[in-house]
This record gives structure tokens, sequence and C-alpha cells, in this order.
């Protein structure tokens, strides 16, 4: 008996055994065509990452040469040192500091107005029962199709009528009225995603329009107004045409439109502080999306109520 179990269990564990075998060299196969069937979308996704890093990389790298390093050394040579006095000349001959400071006073108040205003109106148009709000929210949406390149003569005839050419307000202004319309639309979307049950409940237990707004809809849409702020942060912040039609003296000049003269300082074009100027802005901008991207994601997938 002790013999045929032994038997028995040499002949169970072959089998085994081999099925393990199998099981380890089955995988490797498996691994293998599932590798080769996702190479060419490897080698794909490879060459994209070199078509947009190797030219912001590029710049990185060529704010650290100098003049000659320009003039003389081929387009890809390495710099020969790493000399931050490029950063040094952007900051101080370049006016940049200014420039940056500048984008911050008109970026900031315009994103939070856009968000307030819209957020509000999207509530207001989604949420709120009321006559008319179907006529409104399409009246708002026509915004949305007005080129901005057809309105700013007028807008620059208005503003110098006013008195307020020589202040950032015009860009704050027409910052804000330009970014509402796609605000309000993106908002109505994302509140239309929230069971209306939830604030018939509020207002059954005694919240009014406004408290619910503050308790319930903003907590709801935290994602989607974080990612709506991004989209109109970088809108803001990267625009040169308005920018450009509303300064009025290099001291109210947005960091695009620094960019855009930063040659004129010098006389000639200085590739070292220029290239040191548009890496300051491709670094800060790439830092704020890296340590968001996970909040934009979760934003754009918005739908799905969490309790």
């Amino acid at each position: 008996m002790p013999d045929m179990t032994a038997t028995q269990t040499l002949i169970q564990a072959r089998p085994e055994s081999r099925k393990l075998g199998g099981r380890d060299r089955r995988p490797v196969g498996q691994r293998a065509i599932r590798v080769i069937r996702r190479l060419p979308v490897w080698i794909l996704v490879a060459v994209l990452l070199v078509i947009v890093l190797y030219p912001q990389l590029w710049v990185v790298l060529g704010s650290f040469k100098s003049q000659t390093e320009f003039l003389s050394n081929p387009t890809w040579a390495l710099p020969e040192g790493w000399d931050l006095s490029n950063y040094v000349q952007a900051f101080t001959r370049g006016n940049v500091a200014v420039n940056y400071r500048n984008s911050l006073l008109v970026t900031i108040p315009s994103v939070a107005l856009i968000l307030f205003l819209g957020v509000a109106a999207g509530y207001a148009l989604e949420i709120m029962v009321w006559r008319g709000r179907n006529a409104t929210l399409l009246l708002i949406l026509g915004g949305i199709m007005v080129p901005g390149q057809m309105i700013l003569v007028p807008l620059f005839t208005t503003y110098f009528r006013i008195g307020i050419t020589d202040t950032l307000w015009p860009m704050i202004i027409t910052y804000t009225v330009m970014g509402i319309p796609l605000t309000t639309f993106l908002m109505a979307a994302y509140f239309r995603t929230v069971p209306r049950e939830i604030f018939e409940a509020a207002t059954v237990d005694g919240c009014g329009p406004l408290r619910a707004f503050f308790l319930l809809g903003l907590p709801l849409m935290r994602n989607a107004i974080l990612t709506v702020a991004l989209v109109q942060f970088f809108s803001v912040w990267n625009d040169l045409l308005i920018a450009l039609t509303f300064t009025t003296s290099p001291s109210l000049a947005t960091i695009q439109v620094g960019l855009l003269s930063l040659n004129d300082e010098y006389g000639s074009t200085q590739y070292g502080p220029l290239f040191a100027a548009i890496s300051i802005n491709i670094v800060v901008l790439g830092i704020i999306f890296v340590f968001l991207n996970k909040k934009i994601m979760a934003g754009l997938a918005a739908g799905s109520l969490k309790g």
C-alpha cells in the first residue's frame, strides 16, 4: 500500500510537473506574440515622443550656449559649458521677470472670474428650473461661434474711450468675456451628469439654491472645475493676439509679448537669453501639467457620482 501510494504520487506529480513546465513556457510565447503585436504601437509612441520632446530639449540645451556657439557650432551640438548667464540676462536686461508678473496679474483674475461666472451659469442653466433657460443657453453658446479677431478693434476703441488702455484691465475683461461661453457649456454638461434628486432632496431639507450651489454643486464639480481651470489657464497664459493688441507699453507686456519683443532689447538676436526665457516658460508649464495630470484625467472622465 505504501508503494502504491508512492507510485500514484509519482504518476500524479509527473503530469503536474509537465503542466507547470508548460505553464512556464506558454506565457513566454504569449508574451512574445503580445510584444510583437504591440511593437508598432510602441515605435509610433517613441517617434511621437521624440517629435514632441526633442524641440523642447533642444531649446533647453540651447539656453546654456553662448552667442559664439550658436553661430559657429552645429545646431545639434551640446553646450560647451553650463553657464547660467543667459538666464540672468533674460531676467535683468530682457525684462522677463516683469513679463511673468504681468502674465500672473492677468491670468489669475481672468481664470477666477471665468470659473466663478461659468460655474454659476452652468448651475443655473442645468439645475435650476426657470422659463427661458434653454434659449439663454443657446444665446451663451453663440459666443463660442464669434471669432475673437472680429471684436478686437471695437473693443480697443471702447477701452480707449473709457480710458483704461494704459492698464491690464482690457486684457482681463477680454479674456473673461471670451472664456465664459465655453466654461458655461462645459459646466452645464458636467452638472447634467449629477442626479437631480440630490438637489431636490436638499431643497426639501430647507436648502436654498445659493446654499445648494456652495455646499453641493461646487464639491461635486471639484475635478471638473480643476480641469476647466487648467484649460482656461493655458489658453490665457499662452495667448499672444489679445495681449499684443491691448499692450500699450513694454511695462504691461505679458510673457508671450515679452518673448516676441525680446530681440529688440538687444538690438540683434541674442539666442542665448531668448532660449533661456523660452525654457523657463516651457519648464513652468510642464511642471504644472505633470503634477495635475491625474486631476485633469479625473475631470475629463467625470460622469459618475461618488457618494
